[in-house]
């Protein structure tokens, strides 16, 4: 029976004091720039946490500091969950990128992690050492993927699924016969900065959007929170005088009011919105084409709203897409669930994953 529980603590949670029957466990740790958020995933694939369960990350204070709040962390999340931390065989880790598929941050550090001794960090081995268990590692957009993927196909399957995640930025993944697309030099499935033909969306004629990565006309340029602020809110403001949005004291408040507005159904926010999902549709069309997939999956923040909204945005990706061979035109377009714990799920199917493997091997 799934053991579900909702955890958290530090900034107040609720625990269940059920104990759990002894069996080999493995945890996911869904490490951020301020808060690190766990599950605990066993064998039969059964989550034990429900909902949130973080601890403060202190990431600002460098790596030694962080890697004991993921120990301190991990020991605290066991005992609220009633299980035993002797019976966590693997810890699975994700993180913000850039790093290498191994766990390396980049030389030049890591989205978060502002602190210069997190430059060229390996903190899977980092992480290791500390908890003296065996540690996988992937990037945060990778692990949410996964567990979409997951969460539709379950951990032992041959599916190929793509999944975009829309943030302050375009994260996701793509799983190719079950496996995570990491690449060379860990750098796969970075789908926001895949370039996109935008100028056939109708209603943006004039619109230059910029990526923060520097390229013109990426997905990340259009949909993603910051693509709300730097171009498609000022754009459609032009256009909309007058708009409440525009009494707003700077564009970085108004961004974060558009999807509210939107949900209620305000012409120019859905406007933006509308924009969003027909970039997503010209973005899936080039994955249908690439890697002719089991499933389309999207999700995150700009998708935390009533269903009337969800099914009007999933609508509109489908109208955005342009017309699909008849053989191509079934494959499923999901919402990803339990966005929130994404990171940490999608970290625990992967140490799950690596469990298997090392007992085949």
């Amino acid at each position: 029976m799934l053991v579900r529980l909702l955890l958290v603590w530090g900034s107040g949670c609720e625990a269940s004091q059920r104990r759990v029957k002894a069996v080999q466990l493995v945890a996911g740790v869904d490490l951020g720039g301020t808060a690190i958020n766990y599950t605990f995933l066993n064998e039969q694939e059964e989550f034990l946490i429900e909902g949130m369960c973080e601890h403060p990350s202190r990431s600002k204070e460098g790596p030694e500091v962080c890697l004991q709040q993921i120990g301190d962390g991990l020991k605290i999340a066991a005992q609220q969950a009633g299980v035993q931390l002797s019976d966590v065989t693997v810890v699975g880790l994700d993180t913000p990128g850039p790093s290498s598929a191994a766990g390396v941050l980049s030389a030049k550090g890591s989205t978060n992690f502002v602190h210069p001794n997190w430059a060229g960090f390996d903190i899977r081995e980092g992480l290791e050492r500390r908890v003296g268990k065996s540690v996988t590692y992937l990037n945060d957009g990778n692990a949410g993927a996964l567990w979409g993927h997951f969460r539709f196909f379950g951990a032992n399957n041959r599916a190929t699924s793509i999944s975009a995640v829309i943030g302050t930025g375009l994260g996701g993944g793509v799983i190719v016969e079950g496996n995570v697309v990491k690449g060379r030099k860990g750098f796969g499935g970075e789908l926001g900065h895949v370039l996109l033909p935008f100028h056939g969306i109708a209603g943006i004629d004039g619109l230059a959007p910029e990526c923060n990565c520097g390229r013109k006309g990426d997905l990340e340029s259009l949909c993603s929170l910051t693509a709300i602020e730097n171009s498609l809110l000022p754009f459609f403001l032009t256009k909309y005088a007058g708009h409440e949005l525009g009494k707003v004291r700077n564009l970085h408040e108004a961004a974060k009011l558009v999807r509210g507005l939107a949900e209620n159904g305000d012409p120019m926010c859905r406007e933006i919105f509308r924009v969003q999902a027909h970039a997503l549709g010209l973005f899936f069309d080039k994955m249908v084409n690439t890697f002719d997939p089991d499933a389309l999956i999207v999700g995150g923040g700009a998708l935390e709203a009533g269903e009337e909204f969800q099914r009007w945005f999933l609508d509109q990706i489908r109208a955005g897409m342009p017309e699909q061979r008849e053989e191509q035109a079934d494959i499923p377009l999901y919402l990803m669930p339990n966005g929130d714990t994404a990171g940490a799920r999608g970290a625990a199917i992967e140490a799950l994953r690596f469990l298997g493997e090392s007992r085949l091997g």
